[in-house]
């Protein structure tokens, strides 16, 4: 029986959600109320397990044309300790502005239509996070924020952690590297929210940033409040995907890949007319490790442990332990 599924949101969770379900027989209708290409704040980082998921909804051939960069390494930098690795396996930087556009042109010419969501048997929520602080956590809130660099472009993935949030620095397509972090409101509000200020004062990060010129303005995001809904009980036949599900922290550098396999996941579940607790069940399968481990993480850096443990921590075991 085929599914009339209606999905909000066309990001890679909702674009992913669309081209499944169409794989899967069922008319999909996709509402989107931003304007697409556009840059977002996202560290851009695809790890490898991307490459299997889309090609599985038949993106691989598209994701490739874009020419991801190549990204075979991983490099930690604390205050006082630096660790470097090779990556078990090859990842892929792209910037969302190509990412988000291949794969929303891929459900557009699988059949998705466009336009405000009618009624439907089945509804997919995957417009990002919609989150509020708790209150009273002004000045301790979290922002995001993303700029690409032109300058000499490098094949790692660099992760720079002060005092206040941290910095990812890593190469997208066309020679491009973003550099997207992380910060305390406190530390922002110091500086009026002046990114340039903040990456000058984190020695590291201005030493690896003074070749390079930004080549667009700064864009902001937050607040961030890192969470899922894996034990919420769903409406029926309503399904979640991407940050609309779950927002793990960006350092682990499986956001892109959770998004897509979420979406993945929910338009395969809605198609097939499975329960959304059977959805949730199958994302809990999937994604409690990183989950948990982003959180073990967090709170090592937060309270000052992750640099004093760092010399004894393999850079790679690092990596494995986040991926899903």
């Amino acid at each position: 029986m085929k599914m009339d599924i209606g999905i909000t949101g066309a990001g890679p969770a909702g674009s992913t959600a669309a081209i499944a379900a169409l794989r899967e027989g069922s008319q999909v209708n996709l509402s989107e109320k931003a304007r697409f290409p556009r840059h977002k704040v996202c560290g851009e980082f695809l790890s490898p397990e991307i490459v299997p998921l889309l090609e599985d909804i038949g993106a691989a051939g598209r994701f490739f044309d874009a020419a991801p960069a190549h990204i075979r390494r991983l490099t930690l930098r604390f205050a006082a300790h630096e660790k470097t690795a090779l990556l078990p396996e090859t990842a892929f930087g792209l910037s969302r502005f190509a990412f988000d556009k291949l794969l929303l042109d891929l459900a557009g010419n699988s059949g998705a239509i466009a336009g405000d969501l009618a009624p439907t048997a089945s509804r997919i929520i995957a417009h990002g996070r919609r989150s509020t602080a708790p209150a009273g956590s002004r000045g301790k809130r979290l922002f995001g924020f993303k700029a690409h660099f032109h300058g000499p472009a490098s094949d790692a993935i660099e992760l720079y952690f002060f005092d206040s949030g941290y910095v990812g620095i890593s190469p997208v397509e066309n020679g491009i590297t973003n550099v997207c972090g992380l910060a305390s409101e406190s530390a922002l509000s110091r500086i009026d929210f002046e990114y340039d200020h903040l990456l000058n004062t984190v020695p590291a990060t201005a030493a690896r940033l003074r070749p390079m010129t930004r080549a667009m303005d700064w864009l902001t995001t937050g607040p961030l409040i890192f969470g899922n809904r894996f034990k919420l009980e769903p409406e029926p036949q309503t399904f979640y995907a991407g940050d609309a599900l779950s927002f793990v922290d960006p350092f682990t550098g499986s956001g892109m890949y959770c998004a897509v396999l979420t979406g993945i996941l929910a338009g395969r579940c809605a198609a097939r007319g499975l329960t959304a607790q059977q959805h949730l069940h199958l994302c809990r399968h999937a994604l409690g490790r990183p989950f948990a481990f982003a959180s073990l993480f967090r709170n090592a850096i937060v309270s000052g442990w992750a640099e004093r443990v760092a010399p004894f921590v393999p850079a790679r075991l690092l990596f494995r332990l986040t991926r899903p």
